[in-house]
């Protein structure tokens, strides 16, 4: 063979290689996992199957989101200090949103906890009704009716489409996050809460 084909044959499966690893390693996550914290590189590593497309970083302070529960009383992301928690935010006319409640409501109903919890803060512009009703209606029984008819908490947690799930500490900051829906009642989701609960 001549040396360029053989060098071109050689490039091409070390691209091929890499490709295979990138793949099989935890979620994939692009971040370089030697520049995170043992905390978030736990949570990154544990970012797999269901959910590999959550990416882990480090602690995040986010500024101040209002919004109502479902007694139409003030709330904040402050009120939920000293639990781990799942921030959710989705509307009733997201379909994919729409589709991963019920999942949501589930991961609520077995891993909710003094520890932990699912918020699920609908950006439902028509109100706390509706979103009261599209909750009843898929039988989320188990979440918490949380409304911000503002529409301001997408700008400030930066969240450009939905459905998009912020993973919070205990101290309210931000460690990770994942764009798009998710089946967060798989093992693959608990098991990504399971890891932040014991790194955080």
């Amino acid at each position: 063979m001549k040396p360029k084909l053989i060098a071109m044959l050689a490039g091409a499966a070390l691209l091929a290689a890499g490709a295979v690893y990138l793949i099989g390693r935890g979620g994939g996550n692009p971040d370089d996992e030697a520049a995170l914290s043992g905390s978030a590189a736990a949570l990154d590593a544990a970012a797999t199957g269901e959910v590999a497309n959550f990416r882990a970083g480090a602690p995040l302070a986010l500024p101040e989101v209002r919004f109502v529960d479902g007694e139409g009383r003030d709330r904040t992301l402050a009120d939920f200090r000293g639990k781990l928690v799942l921030l959710n935010l989705w509307a009733t006319w997201c379909a994919p949103c729409r589709e991963e409640m019920p999942a949501l409501d589930a991961l609520q109903a077995e891993m909710g906890s003094e520890r932990f919890e699912v918020v699920a803060l609908s950006v439902e512009r028509n109100g706390l009704e509706l979103a009261r009703a599209f909750l009843k209606e898929v039988g989320a029984a188990h979440l918490g009716l949380y409304t911000d008819t503002s529409g301001k908490a997408n700008f400030t947690l930066k969240a450009f489409g939905l459905p998009t799930t912020l993973l919070l500490s205990p101290e309210g900051e931000e460690i990770g996050r994942m764009v798009g829906p998710a089946h967060w009642d798989s093992e693959d989701a608990k098991a990504l809460i399971e890891a932040a609960l014991a790194a955080y």
